[in-house]
């Protein structure tokens, strides 16, 4: 026994001499599978983890969290519901929302489509799947580099104030991160031994269904696998055309049964608002935004880290820093920009970031704790009070279900501002101004401008009789200022006033109030 111990020891010298002593013992961490006991509490911490980061995110980000998801679903659910322009022109798929729609079928069937487990169910499910992406991210990462670099990349990714804050949100750009992140620990990365083909791209087809624009992340990826791979046709027979066949045709059959017609909306998303420019309506942004404002603030805190890691990870990491830069550069050609456009590549900055936390070794606990807190403290902020008057408003409004007198609500707020049936689920009469782009060129009114421009004539005339006006408004305090004499002569109350944010901009106001209309002995037809 005492000579085979000898020998083994001689070996591991002489292997220590031929690979270099730190690059022998980097190999040994790396190939160290974990235990299984170890393996547990990384899932169970990530599904704990992100269970308590989807309970406290309680503020509204975009419109499209709500009216490209669980709106969407509701309709299809239970027969009532508004569809904004988009789907009316054809440009976004059902088979996301077919999921949440599925759930709240069978919410229904068994008696329990309470309102509250419509809001939350969506959010929790999807924060599930972003823990188990976070999990497979780990022990990618784990495969990929020595256990400390593993540790530091998986503190980084937790730590992001920009995957907290959207992780667990209703967006397709949500789950195109998730699904990208999935699909990342099965490419072909150099040193993975774990990669499948099949899987990858089974996943990043499902993400060009849920979102189109996933295809940019995953163009240099694809085209590095296909240059790479010694079996092109292979490749493209066996594994591309099936799986991107099934995943056209599946789609198209979920779109014709929900839309009643054939239709392909990745291509009509491709021309309505890139071609015919359609995305430029809802602002644009100079072509640096994404290097000047868009990319420092969604890394955040990290950025710093980040920089450093690219000089000390290059050359190994090179294929994901092209896919990050190529990224920016598309999303920066198109006129139209915002922070989400660009979450999916967060992960990838990730691993630069841990390769830095891994090499400060005197600064360390300093760094760790200054990107900690300072993320934490962006990440309560936005998740609990920014912007959370749009959702507290809706549970006021839920309560008029409840309400025999047959409540009329109308948003007088800029189109889309709040969540809708989905947050109120009744069949409540609730109306807003339309907000629909001139895609004809045939001078389409925009009613939400229209109503903005001039607020009092728009209500003045679109109520012009006692009995039509609706019981209850909803608006912003910068729109209370522009129709006092509305309210004061139409006998308006307010009788809720909810905070909202402290960066007020444009219509968007500080508060939000509910005015409530008392009734006159003469309002009747």
């Amino acid at each position: 026994m005492d000579t085979l111990r000898q020998r083994s020891h001689l070996e591991r010298n002489e292997e220590d001499v031929k690979l270099g002593k730190s690059q022998s013992v980097l190999l040994r961490n790396k190939c160290d599978p974990l235990p299984r006991r170890d393996v547990l509490r990384v899932a169970a911490f990530s599904v704990i983890f992100r269970v308590v980061n989807c309970f406290l995110v309680q503020s509204s980000f975009v419109p499209d969290e709500y009216w490209q998801s669980v709106e969407v679903a509701h309709r299809m659910a239970f027969n009532y519901g508004h569809l904004t322009w988009e789907w009316k022109e054809g440009i976004r798929g059902f088979t996301y929302p077919l999921f949440f729609a599925v759930i709240y079928k069978i919410l229904h069937w068994i008696n329990c489509d309470y309102v509250y487990f419509l809001i939350w169910l969506p959010r929790l499910l999807q924060a599930l799947a972003t823990a188990f992406a976070d999990f497979k991210f780990f022990f990618l990462v784990r495969e990929l580099e020595d256990r400390d670099v593993a540790k530091w990349t998986f503190f980084c990714h937790l730590c992001s104030w920009f995957t907290w804050y959207c992780c667990s949100r209703t967006l397709t750009n949500s789950v195109e991160a998730t699904i990208t992140c999935l699909a990342l620990c099965y490419f072909p990365l150099p040193a993975s031994k774990t990669h499948s083909s099949k899987k990858y791209l089974s996943l990043v087809a499902l993400a060009i269904i849920v979102r189109p624009t996933a295809l940019i992340v995953w163009l240099p990826l694809l085209a590095y696998h296909f240059w790479q791979c010694k079996n092109k046709l292979r490749l493209f027979v066996h594994d591309c055309i099936p799986i991107g066949a099934s995943a056209i045709v599946i789609s198209t059959i979920i779109d014709f049964i929900f839309y009643g017609k054939w239709i392909f909306v990745q291509f009509n998303f491709l021309k309505v608002n890139v071609l015919d420019g359609v995305a430029s309506l809802f602002g644009t942004q100079p072509w640096h935004w994404y290097l000047t404002q868009g990319y420092p603030v969604v890394i955040g805190p990290h950025l710093p880290f980040f920089l450093y890691g690219c000089s000390l990870a290059f050359r190994k990491y090179t294929l994901l820093l092209v896919a990050i830069t190529w990224t920016i550069l598309v999303h920066s050609l198109l006129p139209h920009k915002e922070f989400r456009f660009i979450y999916p590549v967060l992960p990838f900055c990730m691993i630069f970031c841990g390769t830095t936390m891994a090499q400060m070794r005197a600064w360390r606990r300093a760094a760790a704790g200054g990107l900690l807190a300072s993320n934490l403290l962006i990440a309560l902020y936005t998740g609990l009070i920014h912007q959370r008057g749009a959702l507290d408003v809706m549970s006021h409004i839920h309560a008029l279900c409840h309400d025999n007198s047959r409540p009329d609500v109308f948003f007088a707020m800029s189109c889309h501002s709040t969540p809708y049936y989905s947050h109120v689920h009744c069949p409540l009469k609730m109306r807003f101004p339309e907000c629909l782009p001139n895609i004809s060129q045939v001078d389409d009114v925009n009613e939400s401008d229209v109503f903005n421009d001039d607020p009092l004539l728009w209500l003045r005339t679109s109520y012009p009789h006692a009995h039509s006006l609706p019981t209850h408004l909803v608006l912003f305090d910068v729109m209370e200022k522009k129709i006092p004499a509305f309210l004061h002569e139409n006998n308006y109350t307010k009788t809720v006033d909810i905070f909202h944010t402290h960066f007020p901009e444009g219509g968007v106001g500080g508060r939000i109030f509910i005015y409530e209309r008392q009734r006159q002995p003469q309002d009747h037809v």
